[in-house]
This record gives structure tokens, C-alpha cells and sequence, in this order.
């Protein structure tokens, strides 16, 4: 069975994962695994991401391969992102990075203790 099968079989409940079989070695791991966010998509928004990757993003090429307008491709893309948590890659900084910057001379104080007082 793939991901693709077990999506349309929960019909978009979510669901756990409680055995994982390594193929190579036969080795079984019981616990309780959350599948990957992805993979907790329809089958049709797996298709539509897949597509919108293998187009390096590009909306134009999405409209081609799908037929549809360009706010059609923004709306859809807008709805799988809501349904996805990001990873914070700009995190606040900490409060030992703040202090070096100030003591560097990057920061005024007041501006360190926005900084600090926005993180805490």
C-alpha cells in the first residue's frame, strides 16, 4: 500500500502510523509515528505540490500543466499551506546575541532591549 492509497482509505482523518517494517533487514518498529505532513494531504494536493516542485515553483508552468489561471494556482497553494506548520528559519535571537551586538556596537541599548523584551 502507498501514502497515496492510505490517504483516500482515512479520507482525510488524521491517523497514526503504529508499525514500520525496514524493507531491507525485516527489522519491525511498533510505537506511534506520525506520518510525514505531506503525506497527510489529499492525493490530488500531493499531486498539485509534487507538480509545483518539479516546476521550481514556477506559477506560469502550473497554470500550463493544470489549465487554470494564475489566482487559481495562489488560492490552492494558499490552502496546502495552511494546512502545513513552517519551520521558523528567521528565529528570534537570543538574549547572549543580543548582548554581543551591543557590545559590538551594532545595536543602540534601547534597541537590545526591544530586541530582549520581543523574545522573551
Amino acid at each position: 500500500m502507498d501514502w497515496q492509497e492510505l490517504t483516500d482509505l482515512t479520507r482525510g482523518q488524521p491517523f497514526v502510523v503504529e508499525r514500520v517494517r525496514l524493507a531491507g533487514s525485516g527489522v519491525a518498529i511498533e510505537g506511534q509515528f506520525e506520518p510525514p505532513q505531506l503525506a497527510q494531504l489529499s492525493v490530488d494536493d500531493q499531486v498539485f505540490v509534487a507538480a509545483f516542485v518539479r516546476s521550481h515553483g514556477s506559477i506560469k508552468e502550473m497554470e500550463r500543466t493544470f489549465g487554470v489561471s494564475y489566482p487559481t494556482v495562489k488560492s490552492r497553494l494558499n490552502r496546502i499551506a495552511e494546512q502545513l506548520d513552517f519551520v521558523d528559519t528567521d528565529p528570534a535571537p537570543s538574549g547572549a546575541d543580543v548582548v554581543e551586538r551591543l557590545r559590538r556596537g551594532e545595536i543602540s541599548a534601547q534597541e537590545a532591549l526591544a530586541e530582549l523584551e520581543g523574545s522573551g
